[in-house]
């Protein structure tokens, strides 16, 4: 496993942006495949997007598709998702996860093995 820490995360109106980051503590991050997942209170856990190892394939889910972009650093082990105007329904806890040398990002949360504290992502009218 590796460990993961998310930053970025803040209170926002809705249309702004903000840029989250996950650093990860594993030397072969560039092996990983990573996710962000959001879970509002009482909700269940779902997943936002996600990018493969190799190649960098992203996959976002439906409801922030044109409006986020995931996407990864490897020298600097981390991946970021910068999100656009952002809505009220946007508003949840944003976790990052990782799984190692899986070609097709899991788009569930059972597909990966390491997880970060999460980062609150509040969008205020």
């Amino acid at each position: 496993q590796v460990q993961l820490v998310e930053s970025g995360g803040g209170l926002v109106q809705a249309g702004g942006s903000l840029r989250l980051s996950c650093a990860a503590s594993e030397r072969s991050f560039s092996t990983y495949t990573m996710g962000w997942f959001r879970q509002a209170p009482g909700k269940e856990r779902d997943f936002v997007a996600a990018i493969s190892w190799n190649p960098a394939i992203t996959y976002y889910t439906d409801s922030v598709k044109g409006r986020f972009t995931i996407s990864r650093d490897n020298t600097k082990k981390t991946v970021y998702l910068q999100m656009n105007s952002l809505k009220l329904e946007d508003t949840a806890v944003y976790v990052c996860a990782a799984v190692r040398l899986v070609t097709t990002p899991p788009q569930k949360a059972d597909g990966y093995d390491s997880w970060g504290q999460g980062t609150q992502v509040t969008v205020s009218s």
